[in-house]
């Protein structure tokens, strides 16, 4: 556990509630939809935890934080069961257009005893608007790896942003880790550390006219 938390330790620290300013090099076409900013806060993503980039065409963006673990074991508090980060993003939107996340990458690493289990689990909303849209993975101990989630929505079934209104969009990511049948004295952690010690996110995002 010393190991794993030393590595999520290592990466570069900045605001957990930040601005993300749009990074391209020169402005893009005004007919396309791009970033204009970004905020995110969470038990996964305290204070001075997370950075995010936006791709230089502003249609994808990472984010990257070094502190996402969730754990359950001996003398560990029951709120380190479960930890989120929720996303707001906010885009420029030619009028007549309207956008969906499109596919999501999720890199992490899993530590889990005999009997215990984990879920990931993501929430994609519209601020204001009561449609959302989930997906969710499980994960069964025993297990000692990397892991990698690719959700890649059918066209039909992403939740577009509402046509004519400016709304900015919500991701509210969590890991979620039980006991299950593994013994009392069994610890258990999971994060979404990549190889390299980060946990990094890669969103795509997805445009259609309106009618």
């Amino acid at each position: 556990m010393g190991t794993i938390i030393g590595r999520v330790a290592a990466v570069l620290l900045v605001s957990a509630v930040a601005l993300v300013s749009r990074v391209a090099a020169a402005d893009p076409d005004p007919g396309t939809i791009y970033i204009t900013d970004m905020t995110y806060n969470g038990s996964g993503c305290p204070l001075g935890s997370t950075v995010a980039h936006v791709a230089d065409d502003a249609t994808t963006f990472t984010v990257i934080h070094s502190q996402f673990l969730a754990q359950v074991g001996p003398g560990i508090m029951a709120s380190e069961a479960r930890k989120n980060c929720q996303i707001n993003l906010g885009l420029f939107v030619p009028q007549g257009f309207s956008y969906a996340v499109a596919s999501v990458d999720y890199r992490g690493y899993a530590g889990l005893a005999p009997g215990a289990n984990a879920r990931q689990k993501a929430i994609y909303y519209f601020e204001g608007h009561p449609v959302q849209g989930s997906t969710a993975h499980m994960f069964y101990g025993p297990v000692e790896d990397d892991w990698h989630v690719n959700e890649t929505a059918d066209v039909a079934a992403l939740i577009w942003s509402p046509c004519g209104e400016k709304r900015n969009l919500n991701i509210n990511a969590e890991i979620r880790l039980a006991r299950g049948t593994s013994p009392a004295s069994a610890s258990s952690y999971m994060t979404m550390d990549s190889e390299d010690g980060s946990i990094e996110t890669l969103y795509h995002l997805a445009w259609k006219k309106c009618p």
